[in-house]
């Protein structure tokens, strides 16, 4: 096999930085319009176009087609320009639609890539997710643990009491007794509203978001995408996939997805080095948000690579056509 056809991760990375703000800068024009359809697809197309400009032969294996029917970047969907190495994506053009289009913290567009075969074809279905930033013993926490159980183990490792712990719950009615259980506890909670790719990626940083632990269930496709970032970052996370019904069962099943009760560490769910890039929609605690600036426009892009852990934050600035 040529070089030109081996993944590198270094030559690879600004390319990826450029989809995600090409994503970002669409959607930011429709911030606060309180259209979150047209805001998702300025982004989706955006994104497309950027990744087939880029050498690769990629295949969208966290994507929104399973579920929408609208165009979107669907699993399965074969982009970039045909040459060079074989790559995984997955990816979140607008991670925040409703955030977008409320004018709300923390929108992004999100993508990461890797080798062919590194990352799970997690289905359309909810992941039981948790996860915490670097520095702490392998295996503290764990899915088989109570909330109450995790808080006691965070707060002994951090030296504190259960009152300085801060959880980040995505905020939905199937979390109502998660959020009692937690503040039960004496440990604090920062609710959120969409997002939670941007809410695992908040305990990698503890010291600069004051989160240190992730908890509840969510989108099993973003859980991937979170565990991308963190092998980036550092950190742990696991997540067990929820099924509702026999149909979300029979797409795991139709995914390769053989033992469903499976606990999935952060290295299964991405096995290989992968690179990943964050782009504001919305200004938030990770990156700020794309803004106008008289004819310009401006992104702030955080781009990380997990072969030497290295995070750059990039400022780009093009002509506001």
């Amino acid at each position: 096999m040529s070089d030109e056809r081996i993944f590198s991760d270094r030559m690879l990375s600004l390319g990826l930085a450029r989809v995600s703000e090409a994503a970002a800068i669409a959607a930011a024009k429709l911030v606060g319009t309180g259209d979150e359809k047209a805001a998702d697809q300025a982004a989706v197309d955006a994104m497309r176009t950027q990744l087939n400009m880029l050498d690769i032969r990629g295949v969208v294996v966290i994507g929104e087609g399973e579920r929408d029917e609208a165009p979107m970047l669907y699993i399965g969907e074969e982009v970039g320009s045909g040459e060079g190495p074989e790559v995984d994506i997955a990816l979140d053009p607008l991670e925040g639609t409703t955030l977008t289009a409320k004018d709300m913290p923390n929108a992004l567009a999100v993508i990461a890539m890797g080798p062919r075969g590194s990352m799970l074809h997690a289905p359309d279905v909810y992941m039981d997710k948790l996860a915490i930033g670097p520095g702490y013993q392998e295996g503290l926490v764990h899915l088989d643990m109570t909330p109450t159980e995790r808080i006691r183990a965070v707060a002994r490792a951090k030296g504190t009491s259960t009152s300085g712990v801060m959880v980040c719950v995505l905020e939905r009615p199937r979390h109502q007794d998660l959020i009692a259980e937690i503040r039960a506890t004496g440990a604090r909670i920062r609710l959120i509203t969409d997002g939670d790719v941007a809410g695992v990626i908040h305990c990698a940083e503890s010291n600069k978001t004051g989160i240190d632990m992730y908890m509840g269930s969510g989108g099993a496709p973003e859980g991937v995408l979170a565990a991308a970032a963190l092998k980036c970052m550092g950190g742990q996370m696991m997540g067990r996939l929820l099924f509702r019904n026999e149909d979300e069962r029979k797409r795991a099943r139709s995914a390769g997805i053989e033992d469903l009760d499976r606990i999935y560490q952060r290295d299964d769910m991405v096995t290989r080095d992968v690179i990943f890039a964050a782009t504001g929609v919305t200004d938030g605690s990770i990156v700020s948000g794309a803004r106008r600036d008289g004819e310009w426009m401006e992104t702030e892009t955080i781009l990380m690579r997990s072969k030497t852990g290295s995070l750059r934050r990039l400022f780009y600035r093009q002509h506001n056509n």
